[in-house]
């Protein structure tokens, strides 16, 4: 009896965690969330005060220096001067450490903004889900002006910079 009554308890736990994050997904047209995050070097970033004219892409990954999340952000750092030229801000956000996002920066050279956002503050007012209880899922948000123009929810790895660019250039 008790094992059935935890296996259910622990089923609407989950449904309601899915239902909660449903509800707080970002949707187009929609002001980017009013949240901050600390940097990579350990100061704080407004992300509405970065937002407020032009692009800012927001984006997030699981876990720095893994296969996937350094070719994602080797595909940004690339590109980065077409998408700055195109007026692109760009923040990557993750639930690692300020120190290993300091690291992640030097050693692939990112000319960006990381955000260490361990507490998941930040991923949570974007309603990016969490996986295996501790990683952000990779999802990257564009915005225009402070405004919510396009949602990747299946993130690409090495065409993340080609897919931001095909939307700014349309």
């Amino acid at each position: 009896m008790k094992r059935t009554v935890l296996f259910l308890l622990t089923i609407l736990s989950v449904q309601i965690s899915q239902t909660l994050a449903a509800e707080t997904k970002l949707k187009l047209g929609d002001p980017i969330p009013n949240v901050s995050g600390t940097t990579q070097g350990n100061s704080s970033v407004r992300l509405p005060a970065e937002a407020n004219k032009g692009y800012l892409l927001v984006y997030f990954y699981p876990k720095a220096m893994t296969p996937g999340c350094t070719a994602q952000a080797c595909s940004l750092r690339d590109a980065y001067s077409s998408l700055t030229s195109r007026g692109v801000k760009v923040i990557g956000v993750s639930a690692d450490n300020v120190n290993a996002q300091k690291e992640f920066q030097q050693k692939e050279h990112l000319p960006f903004t990381l955000i260490a956002d361990p507490e998941h503050r930040v991923s949570e007012a974007f309603g990016v889900p969490i996986q295996m209880g501790q990683y952000d899922a990779r999802q990257a948000y564009l915005f225009k002006d402070g405004k919510l123009v396009w949602v990747d929810t299946h993130a690409s790895t090495s065409k993340q910079a080609q897919d931001v660019l095909s939307v700014v250039t349309r």
